[in-house]
């Protein structure tokens, strides 16, 4: 049995009936480099006509199947079809984050989103299928440095809003994802916090 990581004592949030709403859920998956530092995967969504999230950068998940058994191997499942990777093989579950609302891509019904969080000891390599431009594993230090924050643009109706991101590259990390990432930093902050007081 692996140790318990430091994720292994969070309480999430679960929307009350989420089982009523339609579901998704994605995989945020870490692994711990040479030097002992921790990078989170990201993949950066192919270019495809007609979906608004084409390009952006996020974790790897989608919507439960009526073959998917709960909302984590709904999960396992889209991120070993989108990258190749086999968390039932060479990843480690190591808790579920709080639950978030958005709606479907081109409907206005509410979806709840379920954020996994793994930790991968396999192979290195990643095998991206066509929904997929690109994988990249980031630091979590890199994701927690002030200075690569920022602001989105966001044009609605109403005028123009502000959404907070994380710049990587040519693209940002934003919305779901990066509520998704605050919530994950913040918990192995106060981790650390803990373990150095201890």
């Amino acid at each position: 049995m692996p140790p318990k990581s430091w994720v292994s004592r969070f309480r999430p949030h679960k929307i009350p009936f989420r089982r009523r709403f339609a579901r998704a859920s994605v995989a945020l998956i870490f692994r711990t480099t040479e030097d002992g530092g921790k990078e989170l995967l990201f993949i950066q969504r192919a270019l495809r006509e007609g979906d608004p999230w084409s390009g952006d950068i996020g974790f790897p998940g989608g919507r439960l199947q009526p073959e998917d058994t709960s909302a984590r191997a709904a999960a396992e499942r889209e991120t070993r079809e989108e990258t190749g990777i086999d968390l039932s093989r060479h990843g480690h579950y190591r808790a579920r984050l709080s639950d978030l609302i958005t709606r479907h891509h081109s409907r206005w019904r509410p979806m709840v989103v379920t954020p996994y969080v793994f930790e991968w000891l396999g192979p290195k390599a990643v095998a991206p299928n066509h929904e997929v431009e690109r994988a990249v594993w980031v630091p979590l230090d890199y994701l927690a440095a002030g200075e690569n924050q920022g602001q989105l643009p966001w044009r609605t109706p109403l005028g123009t809003l502000n959404l907070p991101c994380c710049h990587y590259q040519d693209a940002c990390i934003w919305g779901l994802s990066y509520s998704m990432l605050q919530e994950l930093l913040t918990l192995t902050s106060e981790i650390c916090m803990k373990d150095s007081q201890n």
